[in-house]
């Protein structure tokens, strides 16, 4: 019987859908698939047919012993090299260069490298982070309290962005599309982030209030850009064993808020076949080997 790690985080129920579905999907293919947290000691990563990369939530506050772990790890889903790449969103420059259209971005690794974006509001977050921890929304003339966010991230050593605020995604949402082994399995529609009430916040993340969603044309035109972007950038063949792909509505058309490579929760609830078409996808990279 062939053995996965699915790579998770220590705590309880950390990714209770999606990773019982996925393990349940696996285990009617005869594939036993085990959670383990990313970190947990005396693990030989190399008797594991596969490790899939799921709900590692907590590596946004030790980056570099992440990548170290990852590189480490044989047999790695996504690979080192993506994860290396994807878990820093200075990435959103590569993409944005190849001509994907992606939310107006700046850097800042001090307050003096503060620009403000032409917009009534803007986002300022890190750049190692997940579920819109640590991002918080200003007006575009409140920039002492912006300038003392930026220092508060800039004190714990992070890397900051700034972002226009796309206000039009308070009615229409987000647009997550979920790609399994490079073909799209469904997607989701996610309720404004930083509309969510500070008490919804937990230690890893904030709520997400998720709905299915039918993608548009041009929201699959700009997927498919972003995924063959990074595969080129990242001089790789494809297709990746998973991926979403984060869009915000704007006057221009769709654009790409995050392309996520790492830990995406991929919400198979919204979609029955789709845990098990990632299990599939799983078999098919272990009888490769």
């Amino acid at each position: 019987m062939s053995l996965v790690a699915i790579a998770t985080c220590a705590g309880e129920a950390v990714d209770e859908h999606d990773s019982s579905l996925l393990t349940a999907a696996l285990a009617t293919r005869g594939i036993d698939a085990r959670l383990v947290a990313w970190d947990a000691p005396g693990i030989d990563w190399d008797d594991h047919d596969l490790v899939v990369v799921r709900s590692t939530w907590d590596y946004t506050e030790r980056l570099e012993e992440f990548v170290a772990w990852a590189r480490s790890v044989p047999r790695l889903a996504n690979p080192a090299e993506v994860l290396v790449w994807n878990t820093d969103k200075h990435y959103l420059a590569d993409l944005a260069a190849a001509g994907v259209p992606v939310v107006p971005t700046t850097f800042a690794s001090c307050v003096d490298d503060l620009v403000v974006p032409e917009a009534e509001q803007f986002v300022i977050k890190p750049t190692v982070g997940a579920g819109s921890m640590g991002a918080a929304r200003f007006a575009a003339d409140d920039l002492e309290a912006a300038a003392t966010h930026l220092a508060s991230l800039v004190d714990r050593g992070a890397v900051a962005m700034v972002q226009p605020y796309l206000d039009q995604v308070e009615v229409d949402d987000e647009t997550g599309i979920i790609v399994i082994d490079g073909v799209v399995s469904h997607a989701i529609a996610k309720g404004a982030m930083l509309v969510v009430d500070e008490m919804d916040r937990s230690g890893l993340f904030r709520a997400e209030a998720i709905s299915p969603r039918t993608p548009s044309t041009e929201e699959l035109h700009v997927a498919e850009a972003a995924l063959a972007a990074a595969l080129a950038h990242l001089g790789m063949p494809g297709p990746l064993l998973y991926a979403r792909v984060d869009l915000l509505p704007s006057p221009d058309g769709p654009v790409l808020i995050e392309l996520e490579l790492t830990e995406p929760s991929l919400f198979f609830e919204m979609a029955p076949l789709s845990a098990d078409l990632l299990a599939m996808a799983i078999e098919a990279r272990i009888t490769e080997r």
